[in-house]
């Protein structure tokens, strides 16, 4: 197929083209500006009611953004004045800060002045407004300094001031805290090292001797909490606090002193004076169990209910143990404590490091007198407790009876001298051993020193016995019992006081 080639046209023929395109154009051009001039005039006529409205609008709309414009000025204008007294009050306080600091290090030697690297907040307008200082004008001024202050609620300690004056009667401070002030005194020598407190920023440490003191007067008293905190003018959980501390420290400075087991020296003594009392030889300490009420624990609650006390009193009672070997004076050479209350007293027996230390033979020659709540064994001495008995048997309860009484009587003192033991306490199941233990500890020292018991002081023990389901655990004790009643009897030792 073959592709012919387009004519050009000539230069005539262009130029005639051009002009018949140009006048088109013009002409068209005119039709449609006629056309736009009519449709103007129209729109002029026909709407000229809704233009007026729509000016209108326009009016109101443009008053409106004037006002607005007028309100944020003023707001801006009163948020400058704000701005500007409060940098006048930031300024006017540094300036007084700084004035009561020169004023108050005026005489105070440089190593004493307090030092901090932190700079003083100013706002970002007074900043900026600050000139620079050139370096001829002199130091530059440290900023205030800062000290650290901790809220204390002002309490009064005007009853422990009183107490703890030279010039306190000694017979109301021997009221107050069951002692003497020179038993006082050696216990908080003794304590100081374990309840010393250092200093702090924030405030000072609680002396010793206050320490010591919220300790036995809590214990002495049994009063509530809330009462200890208003005698000596400190927070509750502080003096909660300080009680089982010094506890703690009694228990861990002072019980391996005037507690313990008597050495052999001292136990040869301790059996010379019970059978001057009894006639009965080789008795080495008479053994008591009681029972300290307490409130009911939120486990185990069933292995802590007294039934005997709740029967006798009619009222629901929970409780745990403390088993105690007195001596002659009733000064307690072996504690066992905190076993539930529903265990009668063998079974405490049982539990004892004192039972652990027979079972090594570490009692050979050695009686431990105790109730008929006691099992007879080979190093446990207890009274008949079956019906008819002969004289001889009677003669022989009698004379146990006396070295049983010992015992029971410490109980007693440890009781009345300590009141917190009388009734439930608010401390916690778990803290109580050692509270028991720190009231035994401080029963000693005061035994020992001789620290007489006021009448007032007096409680009577009542413990529910109850006999042992195996009374007789050794036979060989039997006929040692056999022996001593025999002897007591027929070498006029017994007495009548069973007849």
């Amino acid at each position: 197929m073959e592709i012919n080639p387009l004519p050009f046209l000539n230069q005539d023929d262009y130029s005639h083209f051009y002009n018949n395109f140009l006048s088109d154009l013009n002409n068209s051009n005119d039709r449609k500006r006629h056309r736009k001039d009519e449709d103007d005039y129209n729109n002029n006529n026909g709407n000229g009611f809704e233009d007026a409205k729509n000016n209108t609008s326009a009016l109101k709309d443009i008053f409106t953004s004037l006002i607005l414009l007028d309100e944020e000025d003023e707001e801006e204008g009163r948020k400058k004045v704000m701005e500007s007294n409060f940098n006048h009050t930031n300024d006017d306080y540094y300036n007084y800060s700084h004035q009561f600091q020169q004023d108050h290090y005026a005489e105070t030697p440089d190593f004493q002045h307090p030092r901090t690297n932190k700079k003083p907040r100013h706002s970002s307008v007074s900043t900026s407004s600050v000139s620079p200082v050139s370096d001829n004008v002199g130091p530059e001024i440290p900023p205030p300094a800062t000290h650290r202050r901790l809220w204390v609620k002002d309490r009064s300690k005007d009853w422990w001031e009183r107490c703890n004056h030279p010039d306190f009667p000694e017979d109301e401070f021997r009221r107050a805290f069951r002692m003497s002030k020179s038993t006082f005194d050696m216990i908080c020598a003794e304590l100081e090292s374990a309840v010393t407190k250092k200093n702090t920023m924030l405030r000072d440490a609680i002396p010793v001797r206050q320490r010591v003191a919220v300790c036995i007067w809590r214990l002495a008293t049994g009063d509530p909490l809330r009462l200890v905190s208003k005698r000596f003018g400190l927070g509750i959980s502080t003096c909660h606090k300080l009680v089982l501390e010094v506890c703690s420290a009694i228990k861990t400075v002072l019980m391996p002193k005037f507690l313990h087991w008597p050495e052999e020296q001292s136990l040869n003594t301790i059996k010379q004076e019970f059978e001057s009392i009894s006639g009965i030889p080789n008795i080495g300490g008479s053994m008591y169990t009681t029972h300290i009420p307490i409130i009911a624990p939120k486990i185990s609650v069933s292995a802590y209910f007294n039934k005997r006390h709740t029967e006798r009193n009619q009222k629901t009672s929970y409780s745990i143990t403390v088993q105690g070997v007195v001596d002659p004076n009733g000064v307690f050479t072996d504690v066992c404590i905190g076993w539930p209350g529903s265990m009668p007293d063998d079974q405490v027996l049982e539990k004892s490091a004192l039972f652990q230390r027979a079972s090594k033979g570490l009692l050979r020659d050695v009686w431990i007198v105790g109730n008929k709540g006691y099992p007879l064994m080979d190093w446990v001495l207890v009274p008949y407790n079956h019906q008819n008995l002969t004289w001889t048997q009677h003669a022989f309860n009698e004379k146990v009876g006396e070295v049983g009484k010992v015992g029971k009587e410490a109980f007693g003192r440890l009781k009345g001298r300590w009141a917190c033991l009388q009734k439930r306490t608010e401390v916690k199941l778990q803290d109580l051993p050692v509270v028991l233990g720190a009231c035994c500890v401080l029963h000693n020292i005061c035994e020992m020193r001789k620290e007489g018991m006021e009448e007032e002081w007096g409680f009577e023990v009542f413990d529910d016995e109850m006999v042992a389901e195996n009374g007789v655990r050794s036979g060989n004790a039997v006929q040692k019992r056999d022996f001593i009643a025999h002897n007591l009897l027929h070498h006029g030792l017994a007495g009548t006081g069973f007849l």
